[in-house]
């Protein structure tokens, strides 16, 4: 990882409230956030050009039924170039047992900035319970004259954080499932302010707006094998694809991993900045069904582009699957088999219901060779199976159409004993055949 050469300050703003007490998983809250804060911090140990320092909050008084102290905050290790090693071992002391003065805590965070010029960034970690009566955006305005950049980082699970939706006029927030996921965003808030330089996917709909999403992306250091990153793109709350952080010193192909694939090569970072990476994913639906029939039948469709034989999918019946927009063969695998010609539309779905099949019974005198054929257009005969030259006794589920027999017994040895049968296949119904 290339760092910035710019002097960045990260300030860890740390939840020390009572209600971090509350269990998570097989840890408290606040151990899993101590434990992966502390090992976090001591991975930043001797990064050039980077100050860290750590203020705490709730944890110096206790609250009562009656009583919590709103000015429970504390700059507990302030910024410094190596105090990496006091930063862990303060982290390890605090015990969770007060109030949850946010939006004070984050204003007496803009003091703790020194004044010389640097990239400043607040990571807060907390439970997102408010307990305390402030204004968050009057906040903002203050951190804001200072040019400090705000990240709340929350930890939450079956709780409401619909206070922190007022954090918006500072930063972004964002959840935290579980303890690994913990972990993986913390790390990915800490690179964004190391590497101050992000990134975001738009998949683009027939109206160019960004909202195709769900689908793997597999990015490569552009011109060779070296696979990079390997993501699910994602929409984050306010459907926006979200904010990835990647090296701006190399250069990337990008392969989506839709139906078809789709991909951008040579895709070039600017530095230091927010990079927008559009993708042409326009995409609608296929849906395969089979509503009246009377069997349970389940057989695939091989769908391919127009214009390219290749097979892109196998789509099963009863499914709905997503494709790129434009033209499409499919061939489905009923007997004799049905050919079709879609179009797919932006956010459209095309719906293809194929007709029930029939039943041919056939009953055989003798064994005999032979085929089924079906009629295409008005003269066309097409091969659809073979007679087992073994059985008299013969079944098929065909499609409706006209069909026609050409055989002759097995034990006959000359070409005039050919004989046809012409017959004619309904959707659910049985035709009996003896010959």
């Amino acid at each position: 990882m290339a760092f910035s050469q710019e002097k960045t300050r990260i300030l860890f703003i740390l939840d020390a409230s009572n209600s971090m007490n509350l269990k998570w998983d097989e840890q408290t809250r606040m151990e899993s956030a101590k434990e992966i804060l502390n090992q976090s911090v001591k991975d930043l140990n001797g990064i050039p050009n980077l100050e860290i320092a750590l203020r705490v909050y709730g944890h110096q008084s206790n609250v009562t039924n009656t009583y919590q102290d709103c000015n429970d905050t504390k700059l507990e290790v302030p910024f410094g170039s190596n105090n990496t090693e006091a930063i862990r071992q303060k982290i390890k002391t605090i015990n969770a047992k007060g109030a949850t003065p946010i939006a004070r805590s984050l204003e007496a965070a803009a003091g703790d900035f020194p004044n010389e010029k640097s990239r400043n960034f607040i990571i807060l970690i907390t439970d997102g319970l408010e307990s305390c009566d402030n204004d968050p955006c009057a906040v903002a305005t203050k951190l804001k004259e200072k040019e400090v950049k705000v990240t709340p980082f929350v930890i939450g699970i079956g709780m409401d954080l619909s206070y922190l939706e007022q954090f918006n006029c500072i930063g972004a927030y964002t959840e935290a499932e579980d303890k690994n996921s913990f972990q993986t965003v913390l790390k990915t808030i800490i690179d964004k302010a190391l590497l101050n330089t992000t990134v975001q996917i738009n998949l683009n709909d027939a109206n160019l707006k960004p909202t195709e999403t769900d689908v793997t992306m597999f990015v490569y250091e552009s011109g060779t094998n070296n696979l990079i990153h390997t993501l699910t793109h994602t929409l984050n709350r306010y459907k926006n694809p979200d904010t990835l952080v990647w090296d701006p010193f190399m250069t990337y192909d990008i392969l989506v991993k839709t139906l078809p694939e789709t991909f951008k090569t040579k895709v070039k970072l600017h530095e230091h900045t927010h990079n927008t990476i559009k993708i042409e994913a326009a995409q609608g639906f296929l849906s395969l069904t089979s509503k009246y029939s009377a069997y349970n039948v389940n057989f695939t469709t091989r769908v391919s582009l127009t214009d390219d034989q290749k097979t892109i999918n196998h789509q099963q019946l009863k499914s709905t699957e997503k494709y790129l927009i434009g033209k499409y063969n499919l061939e489905i695998y009923t007997l004799p088999r049905t050919y079709k010609e879609i179009e797919i539309k932006d956010k459209q779905t095309t719906s293809i219901d194929i007709p029930a099949a029939g039943t041919l019974d056939l009953r055989l005198k003798t064994p005999a060779t032979g085929q089924i054929f079906v009629l295409r257009g008005n003269e066309s005969y097409e091969w659809v199976c073979n007679l087992n030259k073994k059985s008299t006794k013969q079944k098929w589920n065909l499609q409706p159409g006209k069909y026609k027999i050409i055989y002759r017994g097995k034990n006959q040895y000359s070409s005039s004993y050919t004989t046809e049968k012409s017959f004619t296949i309904k959707s659910n119904n049985t035709i009996y055949l003896t010959l």
